[in-house]
C-alpha cells in the first residue's frame, strides 16, 4: 500500500504531464509560425483587475471667481495638454541602472566537557559491589561535544534598462493623483519582448511633454520578459520543475 508522499508525488506528476501534454498540443500547433501579439484590450476589463485604493486627504470645496479669466483648478492660463483624465495618455520614461553587492562571512564554533563521578567511601562501595573491574565511581560518566559553523555567500548585482512606453490613464484619485497602466510588446523573428509599465502618478510631475520618469511613479510595478523560441529554450522542462519543487533531496 502506497504512502501518502508518493501519492501525491504520482498525483502532481500526472497532473503536470496533463498540463505538458495541453502546452505540448499548443506548440505543434504553431510550429513555424510567429508568436502571436495579443490583442488591444482595456485593463479594467482583464481578468484579475482591481481598482486601486489609496488613503486620502479630506476633499476641499471648489470656489468660483466671478467674471475671472482664471478657472478655477487650473495649474496655467491656456488649457493644460497633460494627461489628467481617463483615457488621456502619458509617456513614460523607463530607466532603471541598479548595481548591489554584499559579501558576507559567518563562522561559529563551539566545545564543551562535563564529566560526573562519585568519591570517598560512597565510591568505594560502588566501585566494589557495583562497578565492573577496571572502572572506577569517580569515573562514572563523561560528555564532550563540539559544533562548528562556517558559511559564506555573495551577491553581485547588475541591471540596466533604459526605454519609453505609452500608457492610460485608467482611473483618477479622489485627490487628483493619476493610476495608469501601459503595455507595449514587439516581436521580432520568433521572439515577442512584452514591457508592462503600472503605478500611480502626481499630475504635477508630469513634464510639460507629457513625460514622466519611472522614479516618480509610486507602488511602480515594471516588467520586460518575452516569449517565443529563445525564451522556451531556456526554461526547464515542466516535469524538472515540478521534480524541484516536490522532491525533498
Amino acid at each position: 500500500m502506497l504512502s501518502t508522499f508518493p501519492r501525491q508525488l504520482l498525483a502532481s506528476i500526472a497532473l503536470s504531464a496533463l498540463a505538458a501534454g495541453c502546452g505540448t498540443a499548443d506548440k505543434l500547433a504553431n510550429v513555424g509560425q510567429q508568436p502571436a501579439l495579443n490583442a488591444i484590450q482595456d485593463p479594467t476589463t482583464t481578468p484579475g483587475y482591481r481598482p486601486v485604493q489609496m488613503p486620502m486627504p479630506e476633499p476641499v470645496q471648489a470656489h468660483y471667481n466671478p467674471n475671472s479669466l482664471w478657472q478655477s483648478g487650473s495649474r496655467a492660463f491656456f488649457k493644460d495638454q497633460r494627461a489628467s483624465q481617463v483615457g488621456d495618455i502619458l509617456t513614460v520614461v523607463v530607466t532603471i541602472d541598479d548595481e548591489a553587492e554584499f559579501e558576507n562571512d559567518t563562522e561559529r564554533s563551539r566545545s564543551d566537557t562535563s564529566s560526573a563521578g562519585v568519591g570517598g567511601a560512597l565510591g568505594t562501595a560502588i566501585d566494589t559491589i557495583f562497578m565492573p573491574a577496571s572502572t572506577a565511581a569517580s569515573d562514572l560518566a563523561n560528555v564532550n561535544s563540539s559544533s562548528n559553523f562556517e558559511g559564506s555567500g555573495k551577491v553581485d548585482r547588475t541591471e540596466t534598462l533604459q526605454t519609453t512606453v505609452a500608457a492610460v490613464v485608467t482611473q483618477v484619485l479622489p485627490n487628483g493623483n493619476l493610476v495608469i497602466e501601459g503595455r507595449q510588446e514587439i516581436r521580432v523573428n520568433f521572439e515577442v519582448r512584452e514591457l508592462i509599465v503600472a503605478g500611480i502618478v502626481r499630475p504635477e510631475d508630469i513634464t510639460a511633454n507629457n513625460r514622466i520618469a519611472s522614479e516618480q511613479i509610486a507602488e511602480a510595478r515594471i516588467g520586460y520578459g518575452g516569449r517565443g523560441q529563445i525564451t522556451d529554450v531556456q526554461q526547464p522542462r515542466v516535469g524538472n520543475q515540478v521534480l524541484d519543487i516536490l522532491l525533498p533531496f
